[in-house]
């Protein structure tokens, strides 16, 4: 499995913001059924203010592929896409054209108690 960590702004909109929490609080069943076929394995969206920021666990493959996969899946998932982009921006330093962005890791604490480093560099 593979762990992505991405992050979007929502628009400087109140009514943005409770529209898009309201449709996460149920949402449609074609698209979770097109994340889990495009290889997602598990999500969670987590809000702070208008910052979105989400944590994916794919089967293996790369998150774009996977999305890639999902987007055109089926004409309410186009549908939903659509409605969600628009009470979206892109976030700061985000690639042109790219909306939910990868974020770069820079520290881990891991179970065995050695923090790493994006680098891979360990220490103690």
């Amino acid at each position: 499995m593979n762990r992505y960590v991405l992050t979007v702004d929502l628009k400087d909109d109140p009514a943005a913001i409770a529209t898009y929490k309201q449709y996460h609080q149920r949402v449609w069943p074609e698209v979770l059924a097109s994340l889990r076929t495009a290889g997602i394995r598990e999500m969670e969206i987590f809000l702070l203010e208008r910052r979105l920021v989400m944590v994916v666990e794919t089967d293996g493959r790369d998150i774009r592929h996977c999305f890639g996969l999902h987007h055109g899946s089926h004409p309410r998932v186009i549908e939903w896409e659509t409605l969600m982009t628009s009470l979206q921006v892109p976030p700061p330093g985000a690639p042109p054209g790219e909306w939910w962005t990868v974020m770069t890791p820079v520290f881990r604490l891991d179970i065995a108690g050695d923090t790493a480093a994006a680098t891979g560099t360990r220490t103690r």
